[in-house]
């Protein structure tokens, strides 16, 4: 073995635990990093031939690994919108650029200035978008995603298409003949309203008279309540006949009535609720519709859907939210931010949906912490600590040549 070759073979090691420091370095200093995936060094040896007269040393190289597909511990959040996979897959990201990437870091929050998702390192959240209907997903391709922008969704307006009205009718009122009743006379038994919306979010409000017709039976008129003079002229609908049983039970079929607001859409009132029993008058309804509100949030469904939430409560299907995955995650390519880009050695990108051919599960409302485990790797930091200082040929070498050095003097 020659002087200048074990003076290189001490180098060798030397850098291979420094490499090795570097990866211990950076997993502590990432232990608390969302979706974080531990480095480790691997060593490789490098054999050079030698004769019998003399050896020649070799060396050692390094090779760093990254556990990807290592699940990490999740744990839960108040924050509804943070996102953890359980099994196969990753969230798709993109960059400012729109260039996608892979990441498991699903701390989600809306961002103010662009409404678009985007987690803690600035990463926008990539979805299918449903305005459209359900996508057209490519099972090899990341085509058709786009940003999750909440805020895009502009203010709506909900028109009233059902209602419904339930209650008692009192038994014991007096009925009322009927060339006095609704439409063409003015003597009813009793009243109420109903607030509906019209296709523009404007409040149309119901009046509902019923009458008393007969023992069993009450009839029903839908009036404008911002057109008076229309009663006892014109109703929304025909008067709707209600007929009971001896049980106070409707009978006989007829338990809705439809007709259309005014501006608005076809409304149907559903009565199948109705009673007519002893006691007093006791009615109430409800019905669908909002005035124009905007939006003031994002959920996640169980399904994976993004819904916008408005101020009004209602939730409206925007984005579904896909998972990637590689058939060698492991080789995927480590870059800034906690996200991965795909190469040769990991393989071309699959796309799916969680729990659906092979991948895994999203949890809301939870995120995946690192994979790292301290004690594992300060004793790797020990290690490498002991190989460097252990690698003292380097020394005994430069001491041998300074004796040969001397040697010609």
């Amino acid at each position: 073995m020659s002087l200048y070759g074990g003076l290189r073979t001490g180098v060798s090691g030397m850098n291979a635990q420094s490499n090795k420091l570097g990866t211990v370095a950076e997993n502590i200093q990432s232990a608390s990093t969302t979706g974080y995936k531990r480095a480790s060094t691997e060593f490789s040896s490098l054999i050079l031939s030698s004769g019998k007269g003399a050896y020649n040393s070799g060396a050692v190289t390094t090779t760093v690994r990254y556990s990807i597909g290592d699940q990490g511990p999740i744990s839960y959040t108040t924050s509804a919108s943070d996102l953890a996979v359980s099994g196969n897959g990753f969230f798709v990201v993109s960059d400012k650029t729109g260039t996608p990437f892979l990441t498991r870091a699903g701390n989600f929050v809306v961002d103010g200035p662009t409404g678009n998702l985007v987690n803690a390192a600035g990463f926008q959240l990539m979805g299918y978008s449903l305005a459209n209907g359900d996508p057209n997903v490519a099972l090899n391709s990341l085509n058709g995603l786009e940003p999750v922008n909440i805020s895009s969704m502009a203010m709506q307006a909900r028109p009233s298409t059902e209602g419904v009205l339930a209650g008692n009718l009192p038994d014991g009122a007096d009925p009322v003949a009927a060339a006095s009743r609704p439409p063409t006379g003015t003597v009813y038994t009793k009243k109420s309203s109903l607030v509906t919306y019209d296709n523009v979010g404007n409040e149309m409000k119901l009046d509902i008279y019923l009458t008393k017709a007969s023992g069993t039976t009450w009839e029903v008129s839908v009036y404008d309540a911002a057109s008076p003079a229309s009663f006892p002229a014109t109703p929304l609908s025909p008067a709707t006949t209600l007929t009971f049983d001896g049980m106070g039970q409707l009978t006989g079929g007829v338990t809705s009535t439809t007709f259309n607001i005014p501006n608005g859409q076809s409304f149907t009132l559903d009565m199948a609720g109705m009673t007519h029993l002893a006691g007093d008058y006791q009615v109430t309804g409800i019905s669908n519709g909002n005035k124009p509100t905007a939006v003031e949030g994002a959920e996640f469904g169980s399904d994976w859907t993004v819904f916008a939430v408005y101020g009004d409560g209602t939730r409206i299907a925007a984005y579904k939210v896909p998972l990637a995955t590689v058939p060698s995650p492991d080789n995927l390519t480590p870059r800034a931010g906690n996200v991965y880009e795909a190469s040769i050695e990991s393989g071309g990108v699959q796309v799916g949906f969680p729990q659906e051919g092979g991948f895994g599960s999203i949890s809301v409302g939870a995120l995946e912490q690192s994979n790292v485990d301290i004690g594992t790797e300060l004793t790797a930091m020990i290690e490498a600590q002991t190989g460097y200082t252990a690698n003292k040929v380097f020394q005994t070498g430069s001491e041998l040549l300074d004796v040969l050095m001397s040697l010609k003097r």
